[in-house]
C-alpha cells in the first residue's frame, strides 16, 4: 500500500528537501505541498493524505491552528499529523500533541529516519520513541495546560495495561515492550489500544501526554 503524504513548511528549501527524500521510496507518494496553515487545511481536505508533515511557525495560520482544524474535522479522522520542530520549540510540543498531532520530528532528521517516521505514523504508531523525544515530553508535561485526564482515569486500567502505559510513556515501541514483558508485539499493541480507549486518548501520543499530565507517569 502506498502511503500518501502532504508536506507543509513555509521554507522552500526544507519543504523541497523532504519532498525529494520521500520521493526516493516506492511505498511513499507526496500528493501535495503547502507553505501556510490555511492552504494546508484546504489541500488536506481535498486530497485526504495518510500523513501530514506540518511545520509550526508559518505566516497566517500556523501549524498548531492547522493541526487543530484537521483534528476537529471528523472527515479527516484518518489523517495523521507529524509536527516539524526544533528543540528550541519545546514549549510548542505539548500544545501540538494536544491539538491532535501524532508526534513530532526535528527538522534536522536524517533521510532514513524521515522515511521510517512516515511509515511508523502510517502504521498507527506515534513518534515518541527516541530518547530526545522522551526528554522533551517529560519537560513539557509540566506545562500549566489543563490535564487531558486525571489520575483516577488510570485506575480503570488492568495491572498489565498500567505496566504497558508506563513503558509507552518511556518511549518504548511495541517490540521493545514485548521483549521487556515477555509477551508478543501484537499483545503489547492490544494492551496499548485498550488503555487508549479507557483513558480517552485518540492515539499513542495522546496517551503519553495524558499519563504525564495526570501524574501517572513521571519524568
Amino acid at each position: 500500500m502506498t502511503i500518501r503524504v502532504v508536506v507543509v513548511d513555509d521554507q522552500d528549501l526544507i519543504r523541497g528537501g523532504f519532498v525529494a527524500i520521500l520521493g526516493t521510496t516506492e511505498d511513499i507518494e507526496v500528493v501535495g505541498e503547502a507553505d501556510d496553515g490555511e492552504a494546508a487545511v484546504a489541500l488536506i481536505s481535498e486530497v485526504r493524505p495518510d500523513v501530514v508533515l506540518m511545520d509550526i511557525r508559518m505566516p497566517g495560520m500556523d501549524g498548531l491552528a492547522a493541526t487543530e482544524a484537521i483534528a476537529a474535522d471528523p472527515e479527516l479522522g484518518d489523517v495523521k499529523v507529524v509536527v516539524l520542530t526544533t528543540f528550541e520549540e519545546e514549549g510548542y510540543v505539548l500544545r501540538a500533541l494536544k491539538a491532535g498531532a501524532s508526534g513530532f520530528l526535528g527538522k534536522g532528521v536524517r533521510p532514513a529516519e524521515l522515511i521510517g517516521a512516515v511509515r511508523t505514523i502510517a502504521e498507527g504508531e506515534s513518534l515518541l520513541s527516541p530518547a530526545a523525544t522522551r526528554a522533551v515530553i517529560a519537560h513539557v508535561a509540566q506545562d500549566t495546560i489543563q490535564p487531558a485526564a486525571d489520575g483516577e482515569t488510570f485506575t480503570y486500567l488492568t495491572e498489565r495495561e498500567r505496566e504497558v502505559v508506563l513503558l509507552v510513556a518511556q518511549g518504548l515501541s511495541n517490540d521493545e515492550i514485548a521483549a521487556q514483558l515477555f509477551i508478543t508485539p501484537l499483545t503489547a499493541k492490544t494492551h496499548v489500544v485498550r488503555a487508549m480507549h479507557k483513558v480517552g486518548a485518540r492515539d499513542r501520543a495522546q496517551l503519553v501526554v495524558a499519563a504525564y499530565q495526570a501524574g501517572f507517569a513521571t519524568p
